[in-house]
């Protein structure tokens, strides 16, 4: 006999864009707490990392006005569409439900906005268990919860890429921590010098100063070494002065990378804040760090 999959879904109306509000649910989950801590008790990643497929990440929430926990499966991630889907693999919803999934579907309006559409997708274990009408208004107030905290918050967006490559994490992390001033040596069409400003290589708090050919246009940018996190190769820099921020009130490039059985994959990230709606997403600044990055990997095999 077939499962008896059942369905039931809402559209929520955002204020906040489509981009931000998946990016609360993909990427930052445990700061949904914060906003609706009435709701919401603690997020917790379990396994994996926030915002990659594969991760277990526990929900501590109120509903019914009971406590209740909920271990769930991050089984898709589509960055593309704004889509996500949530399988729970532990706690109180499997106590009535022999599955249960949370499916997050957000679209841009053309004019303002964007709607959150939620699908919860389960299979009861008896026939006479309610469907979960409650729970789908739960689902409704923290999203109205959460699009009402990002509209006071600046509007900061972010751009990702994973890229797999043969080098180890900290081969590649200790490039762009410590030799970034070796990158020009190796692709000097695209970074034409890295110097220090202030501080040592290597180290939080220093200023350091690119020199790169962007979309075929000299350009400038002096960042700040804002964070280094060197046991999980992740280091952060931000965008002080230069021609980027001609277009974005703030930016910022995260680098990650994370060890795989053979090689590593390179998670990029990009985190800025327009100055006018009518700029464009930085795009090509992205594919520029990916292309950067199969550069750099051949330091390792000319830098003694």
């Amino acid at each position: 006999m077939a499962p008896k999959i059942v369905k039931m879904g809402i559209d929520v109306h955002l204020n906040g864009s489509a981009e931000q509000f998946h990016d609360v649910f993909c990427s930052r989950t445990h700061h949904i707490a914060n906003v609706c801590p009435d709701k919401i008790q603690g997020v917790e990643i379990h396994e994996g990392e926030w915002g990659s497929e594969g991760s277990i990440i526990c929900w501590n929430y109120v509903h019914d006005g009971k406590k209740c926990v909920a271990k769930e499966l991050i089984e898709s991630i589509d960055g593309k569409n704004n889509k996500m889907t949530f399988k729970v693999i532990e706690g109180d919803l499997l106590k009535d439900y022999k599955s249960f999934k949370f499916i997050l579907h957000v679209t841009p309006q053309e004019e303002k906005g964007s709607i959150a559409h939620w699908t919860l997708e389960y299979e009861k274990l008896k026939d006479h268990i309610p469907d979960p009408h409650t729970l789908l208004q739960l689902v409704t107030d923290v999203s109205k919860d959460i699009d009402a905290h990002l509209i006071t918050q600046p509007q900061v967006s972010r751009v990702e890429a994973d890229v797999p490559i043969k080098a180890t994490a900290e081969q590649f992390h200790d490039v762009f921590c410590s030799r970034t001033h070796h990158i020009a040596n190796v692709c000097p069409e695209k970074v034409q010098g890295v110097e220090i400003h202030d501080g040592e290589w290597g180290t939080e708090g220093s200023i350091i100063c690119w020199n790169y050919v962007h979309d075929g246009k000299k350009c400038v940018a002096k960042e700040v070494v804002e964070s280094i996190d060197r046991e999980k190769n992740k280091i952060t820099f931000k965008v002080l002065e230069g021609d980027l921020l001609k277009e974005y009130k703030s930016f910022k490039f995260i680098i990650q990378v994370i060890p795989q059985k053979k090689g590593s994959r390179v998670h990029w990230i990009m985190e800025y804040e327009k100055l006018k709606h009518h700029i464009p997403d930085p795009h090509s600044m992205l594919e520029f760090a990916v292309q950067l990055h199969g550069l750099a990997s051949l330091m390792f095999s000319t830098i003694v």
